[in-house]
């Protein structure tokens, strides 16, 4: 029987971390199962030797570990018969978005911490396992093993480029939208509307063979010099418009992309839902069978040849909201 393990999720974009966690599953693992979830969690059940595979992928998760299990602030007994790994422990406890404002966390602290120190040692200086407390719908407890490396996700954000342009999507978001597709390492991924790479950089750094296209030919330039500032490989580029993509990259694995939201200067004037409906219709054609899309677009959109799993938006300003659309290709 596989272990369980506990995903603790950020809170930036209602349900995007969850649908993260399933595509990175998809992706790394033979087979896993959903076993619950809730505010700012996910637990589910699969083969322990994916976990780093699972881990070095995630953008919107926080930290991942074997799960304890769940109690309520009245009666954590249960925690009498857990079994921890070998040598001293701490407990860290977080409330999610302010849950459970009337339980003494200290207190649930001491009570959790006097059961399992039965078997092990408590040290809150150096501990050599921390066991994470998670306060939301109820009291969620696990022995962290991974945590996410957000500071290299900073260290990639756009203003740290060489090239760049103050509209691309943070790391982080363009990590999330790739794994949302589920794509395998090693696996095809293009961005048609690569602008300064933002969107390669994480597939290429994620082990994926990344392509860029772009009707720019300076955001190719440009793209190419981001991937070498990182020391990243760029499989395949072109100078495309993105009605010609499907003849210059069919049967891609994935096609994740962040088209512009103003009026393209490098189309004739060629109006952007006009580019958007082009898109829509060549993306199937250059994608394989029942993979995905993912396409950030200001407003929601149906593409006619694929179907749409899911929309996940991001609040940006006041008059931007960023709509994460999952396709899949038919």
């Amino acid at each position: 029987m596989n272990p369980q393990f506990f995903f603790e999720l950020s809170g930036e974009s209602k349900d995007m971390p969850q649908a993260e966690v399933r595509g990175c599953l998809e992706a790394e693992t033979d087979w896993f199962e959903i076993v619950s979830e809730g505010p700012g969690y996910m637990v589910a059940s699969f083969d322990e030797k994916y976990l780093d595979g699972i881990a070095d992928r995630m953008a919107m998760t926080h930290s991942i570990g074997r799960y304890l299990g769940e109690y309520t602030p009245e009666d954590i007994s249960g925690l009498a018969d857990v079994e921890l790994p070998e040598g001293s422990f701490a407990i860290r406890a977080k409330r999610f978005e302010g849950m459970m404002r009337d339980v003494d966390s200290q207190k649930l602290i001491r009570s959790a911490g006097a059961l399992l120190s039965k078997h092990n040692d408590v040290n809150l200086k150096d501990p050599d396992v921390i066991v994470r407390m998670q306060m939301c719908d109820k009291v969620h407890l696990y022995v962290e093993q991974r945590v996410t490396e957000a500071d290299l996700l900073e260290k990639r954000k756009v203003g740290e480029r060489p090239f760049f342009s103050p509209i691309s999507l943070h790391p982080k978001y363009a990590r999330a939208l790739i794994n949302m597709t589920g794509v395998k390492k090693g696996g095809t991924v293009l961005d048609p509307f690569c602008g300064t790479g933002g969107i390669v950089i994480e597939a290429a750094e994620m082990g994926m063979k990344a392509i860029a296209s772009d009707f720019d030919e300076d955001m190719i330039i440009g793209c190419q010099e981001n991937l070498d500032f990182y020391g990243l490989k760029m499989h395949d580029f072109d100078v495309l418009d993105i009605g010609d993509i499907a003849e210059r990259f069919p049967d891609m694995d994935a096609i994740c992309t962040d088209p512009p939201y103003g009026r393209s200067t490098k189309t004739g004037g060629e109006h952007i839902d006009k580019i958007y409906k082009r898109a829509g219709e060549v993306i199937p054609k250059a994608l394989k069978h029942d993979r995905r899309a993912g396409v950030v677009l200001p407003h929601p959109v149906q593409f006619d040849e694929m179907v749409l799993e899911g929309m996940f938006l991001q609040r940006v300003h006041g008059s931007l909201t960023r709509h994460y659309h999952i396709f899949r290709n038919l």
